[in-house]
């Protein structure tokens, strides 16, 4: 028997659904007749026979899901192996496809569960193993009953309670952003012993982060991982996060290289009372260009802050404090104000990130 087996379907797809057979075993086939209809995560793929012959054997049924390499259809042939070349019309130009000699079948066993991609990608989302179900429909199809019952299952025998609201909202945007941003963090010192005894840190803040935009517009951006593309915004919408019992907020204070400090004060304060009061619109916590976290404000000094894409930078401000510092050779107290950022090296140079901080700490240290 010479093995057909399922072809590289480009653009990097391993793996694809047997959505329809157009054949059965002892049926003759023509060269370029279609065989079987497959689907992958980009489209439904038709696959032609790529010869003359009669199938001995089909390899899997409607709703399994095969590997590229694995075999598709059995031929006829002389000898217990043999090598069966084919193609596939719209493929990559000039691609052929080889087949291995003497491979042997997969087993019902060694193939995924029967589910329909709707019912895979929501066993995925809920974190649910496919391999460890017993599907509850014909032949043994996994449904989207039997996905949520494992979940729920899971969650039982997990014990707690199920996240809901902001936290599950902080959950699932923590998760994303780890899989998809590259971050790296740089530290730095402000020291504020111009600013006397006049202190506003979150709105000197806010207005030297707009000057540190000014000097490296790239982090004032959003980032497409997927296009490769870059955004940079004209002005800064600064997301300030805000800690509350029910979870973290980030309401969006706009345009801020635009306003005067007193504006800015005035701002801040309606967010802070909006958000604890739970009144606050969603479009206002929404379009941040780049975010600023006061975790000083509890307590620390250096964090990690995440970035969530789109943003490709985040700003940690920690507890400003009393240090020796050396100045012309003299050893006196400043307060310090310790500063963490954080960036997506996918789409900003360490050098554009070490600017940025400069320009931060040189408008901070201002009177």
């Amino acid at each position: 028997m010479k093995y057909f087996k399922l072809p590289d379907l480009g653009e990097g797809l391993q793996e694809a659904e047997i959505v329809e057979w157009h054949v059965r075993a002892g049926d003759s086939v023509k060269a370029d007749q279609l065989l079987v209809s497959v689907e992958t995560a980009k489209a439904i793929v038709d696959i032609p026979a790529p010869h003359d012959g009669v199938v001995a054997k089909i390899f899997g049924q409607v709703g399994d899901l095969l590997h590229v390499g694995e075999p598709l259809v059995g031929y006829e042939g002389e000898g217990d192996a043999g090598t069966v070349v084919g193609r596939l019309e719209g493929g990559a130009e000039g691609q052929a496809d080889s087949f291995c000699i003497g491979a042997a079948p997969s087993t019902r066993e060694h193939l995924a569960p029967r589910a329909t991609p709707a019912v895979r990608q929501l066993a995925q989302k809920l974190g649910v193993e496919l391999a460890g179900l017993s599907g509850s429909g014909p032949d043994g199809l996994v449904t989207r009953a039997d996905v949520e019952a494992a979940a729920e299952g899971a969650r039982e025998r997990f014990g707690g309670e199920k996240l809901r609201g902001v936290r599950r909202s902080m959950a699932l945007n923590m998760a994303r952003a780890h899989a998809e941003v590259v971050p790296v963090s740089l530290f730095a010192d402000a020291d504020l012993h111009r600013w006397a005894q006049a202190r506003d840190p979150l709105v000197r803040l806010a207005m030297a982060i707009a000057a540190a935009c000014a000097a490296e517009p790239v982090l004032n951006a959003w980032f497409d991982g997927k296009g490769l593309s870059l955004r940079q915004h004209a002005q800064l919408d600064l997301g300030i996060a805000v800690d509350t019992p029910d979870g973290l907020f980030v309401p969006v204070l706009r345009n801020v290289g635009a306003r005067s400090a007193e504006d800015l004060k005035e701002g801040m304060a309606r967010l802070r009372a909006d958000v604890q009061a739970r009144s606050i619109p969603p479009q206002e916590m929404m379009g941040a260009t780049l975010t600023l976290s006061n975790y000083g404000t509890l307590f620390g000094r250096y964090a990690s802050p995440v970035v969530v894409p789109p943003q490709v930078a985040i700003v940690g401000a920690g507890a400003i404090r009393e240090e020796p510092v050396a100045v012309n050779g003299q050893v006196v107290v400043h307060p310090l104000l310790p500063l963490s950022l954080t960036f997506d090296h996918r789409a900003v140079t360490g050098g554009e990130a070490a600017r940025f901080l400069k320009a931060l700490v040189a408008a901070l240290e201002q009177p």
